[in-house]
């Protein structure tokens, strides 16, 4: 049995954060119930067609959910969604716009009042108050708002991740922090509210240059690919024109990449490279030295080099490079999951699932399992058939 079995979430949610928090709870079993838009829906399906048209974003973080259509706005449609929450859920999740879900009567205080052991998740830009409560917050503002953007980049211009980022950070906490209040619940009897923004999650990512600039130090430079603070670290180019990555982290590893990948073993004791920060200070002259050792080789013929010492290195993928992966392939990490456009690639949750494969259940077309829910709540034929009319579902 999976861990979550049993445990129903009920989400209003759109694009990133809080979809990719409640597709990992139905990764471990969870029935998520997902309330969309009529004819709309989250929209994130609207992104982009890329995947046998779909949209990239929604097929990543929407699997094994089911699609429940309901205008909120719609007074019949909200005695649907309370008596859905009411009956049904043990967690609560929501990622509308600032206000939006107090509105609706989705606040913990209103919902726990009937039910309390409920647990409430609200995700945010900023959190529930403050300021920036009410600031629009996408995931390029948050990059920036926490300090990510301005230590990322090359030294002439800053850059954003290429993946979203403050979505991801506040989904993770988000989806660990409803696994303890689970835990919690299972103790106590009682749920809980929990508070998730999307600023907090990423400046906790942001903890190493915060504190390399207390006190109002300098904070790290800008260094493209490259460690900010740790050299050689990054990427350097071979002789035949691939870029290998390459990493060291302690004295021991600067010796023995002198001597068995430089094959410069006097460098070791060089004046000017004798700490990292020495090291990181020089790293001109150091990378000079690097790029001229590795001009005559091969790309695969310095990782062999790096390999044989035990320095860490990776090849710089495409993204059609890592569908291709020999290590995702050798450990058996894709599966085929079910769409409205067919079978769709998907990679395996990390982890061991040791008792049984997480849930890997098709992506769901828009409003797909608006009649079954509303069955399951007792709704005759004719009544289902009148909210449609009044366009509540």
């Amino acid at each position: 049995m999976r861990p979550l079995a049993g445990i129903t979430v009920v989400t209003l949610e759109h694009a990133i954060a809080a979809p990719f928090c409640t597709r990992q709870l139905a990764d471990l079993g969870a029935r998520v119930i997902k309330i969309e838009r009529p004819g709309v829906g989250d929209f994130a399906r609207g992104y982009d067609e890329r995947v046998h048209g779909l949209a990239s974003h929604f097929v990543w973080t929407n699997r094994s959910k089911e699609s429940l259509t309901l205008d909120v706005k719609h007074p019949d449609a909200q005695k649907v969604l309370h008596r859905l929450i009411g009956e049904r859920a043990d967690v609560v999740v929501q990622n509308l716009a600032p206000g939006a879900a107090a509105r609706l009567g989705l606040a913990y205080d209103v919902l726990a009042a009937k039910k309390p052991s409920l647990i409430v998740c609200d995700v945010s830009g900023y959190g529930s108050d403050g300021p920036y409560r009410d600031k629009k917050a996408y995931d390029l503002m948050i990059q920036s708002e926490s300090g990510f953007v301005s230590v990322t980049g090359t030294e002439q211009e800053p850059s954003k991740a290429g993946a979203s980022i403050a979505d991801i950070a506040a989904g993770m906490y988000a989806y660990s922090n409803i696994l303890a209040a689970l835990m919690q619940r299972a103790k106590t009897g009682r749920g809980q509210h929990i508070d998730i923004s999307m600023l907090e999650s990423l400046v906790e990512w942001m903890n190493y240059p915060l504190y390399y600039a207390l006190d109002g130090a300098p904070p790290p430079k800008r260094t493209g690919a490259s460690h900010a603070t740790i050299y050689p670290y990054g990427p350097f180019p071979a002789g035949d024109g691939r870029t290998v990555m390459l990493g060291l982290q302690n004295e021991r590893e600067w010796a023995v990449f002198c001597e068995k990948v430089l094959l410069q073993p006097e460098l070791a004791t060089d004046a000017r490279f004798s700490s990292n920060s020495k090291r990181s200070a020089a790293r001109d002259a150091l990378r000079a030295i690097v790029v001229a050792a590795f001009a005559p080789l091969t790309a695969v013929e310095v990782i062999a080099r790096l390999d044989a010492a035990q320095i860490a290195n990776a090849q710089v993928n495409t993204m059609n490079d890592v569908w291709a992966h020999p290590q995702l392939r050798a450990r058996g990490r894709w599966r085929d999951i079910g769409s409205p456009a067919g079978p769709i690639p998907a990679l395996l949750p990390p982890g061991s699932w040791a008792d049984g494969e997480p849930r890997m259940d098709a992506v769901p077309a828009l409003g797909e399992h608006t009649d079954a829910i509303l069955r399951e709540l007792g709704y005759a034929a004719d009544a289902i058939a009148a909210l449609r009319a009044e366009r509540a579902i």
